[in-house]
């Protein structure tokens, strides 16, 4: 057995950032980072296991590859054992220890955020697997193609194969808000428009298969992008010239001492109520 008090066991920072170390933690290969700790420390597996909180015999089934490690407290725990530093933390897909702003906040306070990808496609799997499991999908977005609109998008299977409540509000291509993101993007407002109007069209084709769907357009400079499964919220920001899915993205969850997840339901609510539903 390890040591009942665990001791950090930290990598030189260039460690970190070598891309096969970047690579297995974005894939979460837990056996391929420890094997990686492994070389940059010269740590024998029993030192491992001691860093990790683990026997000896469960670090070695890890490192060939004959044990997957799936739940958050053991990559917690494992994040905690190497030292990771933040942006290490970010591409395992767990909140930064220390994110910028929040050092103030108690862990209560931060219990809201429950992990920070660095773009959308480094969350697509826990994103569908929730979405495979809601009752109801609320989207907050732009023009939504890459999120439900079409076929090969994020949710749209996800929603079609079960019977879920669907909402979702797009940027209203007739308004101011549309023509000024157009040329933050560097779009025609003709292109930038078509897009939007596609996604209704597409949205109004999952209600008429029998899906239950709510399509809304609201007209403010997009900022939020929000994709909302029961109540775990996917949180990403929409820059002067890049789109949502590839700013980083933040998972969050109710909280009694949190406030960014009670306030971003609010925005949305309150921009769905002011909305104009077309679908």
């Amino acid at each position: 057995m390890p040591e009942t008090t665990a001791v950090p066991l930290p990598l030189p920072t260039r460690a970190w950032q070598r891309s096969e170390v970047r690579q297995a933690l974005q894939s979460r290969d837990v056996g391929a980072l420890l094997r990686a700790a492994q070389q940059h420390t010269g740590a024998s597996q029993n030192k491992l296991a001691v860093a990790l909180g683990m026997t000896q015999g469960r670090v070695s089934e890890i490192m060939r590859g004959t044990r997957t490690v799936t739940a958050l407290d053991s990559f917690e725990r494992i994040a905690d054992g190497l030292a990771m530093p933040d942006d290490a933390r970010m591409l395992l897909g767990l909140a930064p220890v220390h994110p910028a702003g929040l050092d103030h906040l108690s862990a209560s306070g931060r219990a809201e955020i429950l992990a920070v990808y660095p773009s959308q496609s480094a969350a697509r799997p826990e994103i569908e697997q929730l979405a495979g499991e809601a009752e109801l999908v609320e989207v907050l977005a732009v023009r939504g193609l890459g999120i439900i609109g079409l076929n090969d998008s994020l949710l749209r299977r996800r929603v079609q194969a079960r019977q879920v409540h669907v909402r979702v509000l797009l940027l209203d291509p007739d308004g101011e808000a549309a023509r000024r993101r157009a040329v933050e993007i560097g779009e025609t407002t003709g292109v930038f428009q078509a897009g939007v109007r596609l996604s209704i069209e597409l949205l109004a084709d999952l209600a008429a298969s029998g899906a239950t769907v709510e399509g809304y357009l609201y007209d403010l400079l997009p900022t939020w992008r929000l994709i909302t499964l029961d109540s775990t919220l996917f949180l990403s920001a929409f820059g002067e010239q890049n789109e949502g899915h590839t700013s980083p993205m933040y998972k969050l969850t109710g909280s009694p001492h949190g406030a960014l997840h009670r306030g971003f339901r609010r925005f949305s609510d309150e921009l769905r109520r002011t909305a104009r539903r077309v679908i």
